[in-house]
């Protein structure tokens, strides 16, 4: 008998799923985002799952004390079990639960993964970072603190805010870079975060360093932290890098539905 592998899973071959648990968790999802209770028929085609499958799920986690039924309303809703899976991460710090993810992002490519808390004033300060492996790296201390519109993390908060570009303008002015775009550059990049969710910075933050950046939103839609993967110049390619702000937007969108039940990705 061949014993499992403890190999990171990006090493371990093609990553494989089980759609049945894919759709118990889209519908522990949907109760939990659902206004109120919901019928089997509603929840099935709400989730796009097959009402059968549904009907099936719903029973399954009736009986694990997940899921409730009212037999009345012949409807839905999520039980106290939910609060017995939950419970450990009760009283943990933002910061933690939000780390296993950062952990992921940084197994799966080579950069510096950082953590920015958007702060009330206008400051984005870096409050978690992970590297995984013997990748040279760029690094940052803990703590450190930018002004919130500069850099990758600076274009999405721009973009989330849409000012008006008298106002986008005079903000520009007032940033520090080492190598600062033009502010049509940075206008123009603002721009396509707005309709990307993600953005960068090539060597202007910080001379020699590829910064790749997304949000994370609060139920409102308002900016609460930045996720940014930072590499060396060269260290990977434009389409790495690409792929990387890619997953940093889902990343970002997973845990402002976790953190903040915002459902969607980090743009408009």
């Amino acid at each position: 008998m061949t014993e499992p592998s403890d190999r990171p899973e990006a090493e371990a071959g093609p990553r494989k799923y089980v759609g049945a648990v894919e759709n118990a968790v889209a519908i522990l999802r949907f109760l939990a985002h659902a206004p109120g209770a919901a019928g089997v028929a509603h929840i099935a085609r709400e989730t796009g799952i097959n009402l059968s499958t549904t009907f099936n799920i719903l029973r399954t986690l009736t009986k694990e004390g997940l899921a409730s039924f009212d037999t009345r309303s012949k409807e839905y809703r999520l039980a106290m079990g939910i609060l017995e899976i939950s419970m450990p991460l009760v009283g943990l710090d933002q910061v933690d639960i939000i780390r296993p993810a950062l952990e992921a992002l940084s197994r799966h490519h080579r950069a510096l993964i950082g953590l920015w808390k958007i702060t009330p004033q206008d400051r984005i300060v870096l409050v978690d970072r992970l590297v995984a492996g013997n990748v040279v790296h760029v690094d940052m201390a803990l703590g450190a603190r930018l002004p919130a519109l500069v850099g990758a993390v600076g274009r999405c908060i721009a973009a989330r805010r849409d000012l008006p570009e008298a106002e986008l303008r005079r903000t520009f002015a007032t940033l520090r870079w080492e190598n600062a775009p033009t502010f049509e550059t940075y206008a123009a990049e603002v721009a396509a975060a707005r309709g990307a969710g993600f953005a960068f910075d090539r060597g202007h933050l910080f001379r020699g360093v590829d910064i790749a950046a997304s949000l994370i939103l609060d139920h409102a839609g308002q900016p609460r932290f930045g996720v940014s993967g930072i590499a060396v110049a060269g260290q990977v390619s434009d389409g790495e890098l690409d792929a990387l702000a890619r997953e940093l937007r889902e990343t970002a969108a997973t845990i402002s539905r976790a953190l903040y039940g915002r459902g969607g990705a980090s743009h408009r």
